[in-house]
């Protein structure tokens, strides 16, 4: 009983992440994407990358409150899924904006520094994705927990090159921003108060 309930959960978090690129393709096959479907995609993925990597962040505060310890079980699926929506961020925009021409690629990677920035990110979510299996955690020992700690540069490259590519309003950017401060701020209370956070948590 309690594996077949936990299959489904499991099934449904899968489900879950999923869910966005099916909406994305669906928008496009019915002329919902708008007036720039390339764009929608590449600036959709993105945001997708983000959410999943904040919700990843997320997982270590909120298995904290009561009855939500479930929640670590996820954690490495929703940190996959942040790096496949930052790989097709990247891939929707180098064949969608520039068409994979190497001269065009080229000149956006060493002239616009929030596309480096964000290249950066994704480097580091890298190692964190191939290493995510239970076989690395076993191989790797307390070096794996050292090594996924990449995700909190990671994060904030990520929110740097969001940051990076303001053009009218900032509120977007505002609400990711003062999420992420939260997520960070929190670790940061527990690394310096382990005593006080353990009695409020």
């Amino acid at each position: 009983m309690v594996l077949t309930r936990w299959t489904a959960i499991w099934w449904l978090f899968w489900c879950a992440g999923l869910a966005p690129l099916v909406l994305l393709m669906y928008q496009v096959v019915t002329d919902q994407a708008g007036a720039d479907p390339a764009q929608m995609l590449v600036l959709a993925s993105g945001l997708w990358a983000l959410r999943f990597l904040w919700l990843t962040l997320a997982v270590t505060p909120l298995r904290r409150l009561p009855r939500l310890g479930w929640l670590i079980r996820f954690r490495r699926m929703l940190g996959l899924y942040a790096f496949f929506y930052a790989v097709l961020h990247l891939l929707a925009f180098i064949t969608f904006i520039l068409g994979w021409r190497v001269d065009l690629v080229w000149r956006e990677f060493t002239e616009r520094p929030y596309i480096v920035v964000g290249l950066l990110s994704l480097l580091l979510l890298l190692p964190l994705a191939v290493t995510s299996t239970t076989y690395w955690m076993r191989r790797l020992g307390r070096n794996w927990v050292r090594l996924h700690w990449l995700i909190y540069p990671a994060a904030v490259l990520a929110m740097v090159h969001f940051i990076m590519q303001i053009r009218a309003g900032y509120s977007e950017q505002l609400l990711y921003g003062s999420l992420l401060l939260i997520l960070l701020g929190y670790r940061a209370v527990v690394k310096l108060f382990p005593k006080k956070s353990r009695k409020t948590c």
